[in-house]
């Protein structure tokens, strides 16, 4: 099985094969799970000297998908995401470091509204694998926990039992596949 320091080379996001998720508290009391669906991304990785290797990833904001064409909505809207105004949210690895044989910790720039934040992910390496059409494929796995309002997604509305609508605390759920450029 190949370990996180025998990788190298480019690596293109399979879009088709790789979820950005995320989870929200909703009403104090249950979980809304959605994910962008329009997304694209590249890695350049050197295991042997992390140092070395880049991730840049952008999502198209306006591929939120809750489920919900209301929410979804009101998601886009100036009140959260405001695509109109701010149609991208990127992600820019700056430091790699390998933890163990199976975890990456990639911290880097993610920027949503113009606002720029640096956030810590630990993925973890699923391993690595040629397909039937003879592509080189990588796969990780993502979670990390961010306030929203540290990127200006401040809206919300009080319940009457107490509470709000929408928990600050989002869990990103990553799962990557990518392929390696020819």
């Amino acid at each position: 099985m190949t370990k996180l320091n025998e990788l190298s080379g480019t690596y293109q996001l399979d879009a088709s094969h790789s979820r950005v998720g995320f989870i929200a508290r909703h009403a104090m009391i249950a979980k809304v799970r959605g994910s962008f669906d329009q997304v694209e991304g590249k890695a350049v990785i050197d295991g042997a000297s992390p140092s070395n290797s880049s991730l840049e990833v952008t999502i198209q904001a306006t591929s939120i998908d809750t489920r919900d064409a209301n929410r979804d909505g009101h998601l886009r809207s100036a009140d959260f995401f405001d695509v109109e105004k701010y149609p991208t949210i990127t992600f820019v690895g700056k430091e790699f470091a390998i933890v163990d044989d199976e975890t990456v910790e990639v911290t880097g720039d993610l920027t949503i509204k113009d606002v720029t934040k640096s956030v810590t992910v630990p993925f973890e390496f699923g391993g690595a694998a040629v397909d039937p059409f003879g592509n080189s494929r990588i796969g990780f796995e993502g979670q990390v926990t961010v306030n929203r309002k540290d990127w200006g997604l401040t809206w919300n509305a009080a319940l009457e039992t107490g509470g709000v609508l929408v928990g600050e605390k989002i869990v990103l759920d990553l799962e990557v596949s990518a392929v390696k450029a020819a």
